[in-house]
């Protein structure tokens, strides 16, 4: 029995090699391009054999020797071409193909090297290249075969070549070098690949930190900003309504941060994928107006939004995110000015553009404004709220959406900021219609609130009913299904219950329930957990602006059937 699964292993071991196994698209492009330079050192080494022969033969003509080197790589040329049709017709990784390609063109060099003896010693170096390239490439087991097969075929030139023979420091030398070259190799390999896995690592931490900190610091933010809507609506003399509108302002810059730190952390866990569709740029023009008209009024800004029909092919959510991180920081850096969003044809694409009569970016700073954290800080300079990540987000937004960011700047003239790339599309978009019904009071509507964090759940229902809402309250999804018309719910309620648990409860009386899911997570990934579109997802901080207008577009929607 022992013997029979010894034979079975090494059975299911060589079909092994005949399978593909896993690669990256780099590594079969690079075993693509090894297979174009083997061509070429076919024409070089043949090249070599032949002016070789002719300088070191008496009659300057080319010997035996020579004529034997270049038939034997005519023959060989067949080969190196089929196995370049194969790896472009077949690409991945194949042990079989591999070893069979490295074991060729090991024979072809020792063979070039026994007849050829001394005056063909220069090929040596091809040998080294093989040996190092298929390190390089596929890693360090290759780095081993490859390694061993140069060794093997050493061995055999000097069998077979009287002039090695005649030279063992020769050989002992060319012997060692093909050893520690590639030890050293994958010893610098090995330091290389812990220092990136260490940088990743990092990375991660980095990643998990700001989407845990962030996560965690919406849910007081949250309530703050529901408590302070309602106190607006308390009757406060003027002295006390300024004083709670800088309240909402700060807690509107710190809301900012928070969704740039997570912004920032789904991009570098990778998560974010864009669905590209139809997506209408009077209707994001629309949302950026809604969105930044607060704090437009708090800087004295003008916003103006050039209207326009154009409908392009983009993922709607990160476009708008993009676009607001640009008038957010225009409306930041450029107050008391006007402020101009627009979009401008350029060929076969569109571009948009939002540009500022603010005071401008010296030109040392304009290539660093991309990355992460940048900021231009002048010694007595204004503070600004912020870490520099709105266009590191806009930049790497973009290019998953194969989008450029440009941006021109002259201080004392203002800054431009350009999305390129944009493609225009005749499909025609459903308008969804205006902030008519926004200001409707809700005294015919019933709302199931469930939140599990009791500011913020008392906040919420404080707001809901102040609008004239019955709401009925839950810190955790009710046992049955409760009669509402409307679904508000925080999507982690505790327990390992979520959002989605609470409305799935709920189908069986409303097949579509209309529900709204409040969440401090990257809206995307509880968009594929819900996987229902007549569930809006808002992230959390949530003005009580947003989700009065979610409200109401909820609304409309069912009232349209």
């Amino acid at each position: 029995m022992r013997y029979g699964q010894i034979a079975a292993d090494m059975g299911t071991g060589v079909r092994g090699l005949f399978r593909r196994a896993h690669s990256t698209p780099l590594e079969d492009a690079l075993e693509g391009k090894q297979s174009w330079i083997r061509l070429a050192l076919l024409v070089l080494i043949s090249t070599y054999a032949t002016v070789a022969s002719i300088i070191v033969s008496p009659d300057h003509r080319v010997e035996p020797w020579a004529v034997a080197v270049l038939g034997y790589f005519a023959c060989y040329t067949p080969l190196a071409i089929g196995l370049l049709y194969v790896i472009r017709r077949y690409p991945g990784h194949y042990p079989a193909r591999r070893l069979f390609s490295m074991a060729n063109d090991y024979a072809g060099l020792g063979f070039a090297i026994i007849v050829g003896c001394q005056v063909m010693l220069p090929i040596y170096a091809m040998i080294m290249w093989v040996t190092v390239g298929n390190g390089l490439r596929f890693g360090s087991r290759y780095m081993i075969v490859a390694a061993v097969m140069a060794q093997v075929t050493l061995a055999i030139i000097t069998m077979l070549t009287p002039y090695w023979q005649a030279n063992p420091p020769l050989v002992v030398t060319l012997s060692l070098t093909t050893l520690i070259v590639p030890l050293y190799i994958r010893t610098l390999q090995r330091s290389t690949e812990q220092a990136r896995r260490d940088a990743e690592e990092a990375n991660a931490a980095k990643s998990r930190f700001l989407a845990q900190a962030s996560h965690d610091l919406r849910q007081p933010v949250h309530a703050i900003g529901l408590f302070l809507n309602s106190l607006t609506q308390t009757g406060l003399a003027p002295e006390q309504r300024s004083i709670v509108d800088r309240i909402d302002r700060s807690l509107q810059g710190v809301a900012e941060l928070f969704r740039s730190l997570l912004d920032i952390s789904t991009l570098d866990s990778g998560a974010v994928t864009p669905t590209l569709e139809p997506v209408a740029i009077r209707q994001l023009f629309r949302l950026l107006e809604q969105q930044n008209q607060a704090s437009a009024e708090w800087a004295g800004v003008d916003l103006r939004f050039v209207p326009s029909d154009q409908v392009v092919l983009a993922d709607k959510a990160l476009l708008l995110t993009m676009l607001q991180n640009l008038v957010s920081n225009a409306i930041k850096y450029a107050p008391r000015s006007p402020v101009l969003i627009g979009c401008r044809r350029r060929g076969a694409s569109m571009s948009i553009w939002v540009i500022d009569r603010g005071p401008g970016v010296a030109a040392e700073h304009l290539p660093r404004l991309f990355d992460e954290f940048y900021q231009i800080r002048k010694l007595g300079g204004a503070d600004t709220q912020g870490v520099g990540l709105g266009l590191s987000i806009v930049r790497r937004l973009g290019a998953l959406m194969g989008l450029a960011a440009e941006i021109h700047s002259r201080p004392g003239y203002g800054t431009a900021v350009a999305i390129h790339g944009l493609t225009p599309t005749s499909v025609a978009v459903r308008e969804t219609g205006g902030d008519s019904g926004y200001a409707a009071p809700l005294h015919d509507l019933r709302v199931l609130l469930v939140e599990d964090d009791v500011d913020v759940l008392d906040a919420t229902a404080h707001l809901l009913r102040s609008w004239g809402a019955a709401v009925t309250a839950w810190s955790t999804v009710p046992p049955q299904a409760q009669p509402c018309d409307l679904i508000v719910t925080d999507f982690d309620i505790g327990g390992g219950l979520t959002g989605a648990d609470c409305i799935a409860l709920h189908r069986h009386q409303m097949p579509r329930p209309m529900a709204i899911v409040m969440t401090g997570h990257d809206e995307m990934a509880i968009e594929e957990i819900i996987a229902d579109t007549a569930v809006l997802i808002l992230k959390k901080p949530v003005q009580p602006a947003a989700l009065r207008s979610a409200i109401a577009a909820l609304r409309r929607r069912g009232a349209q059937g």
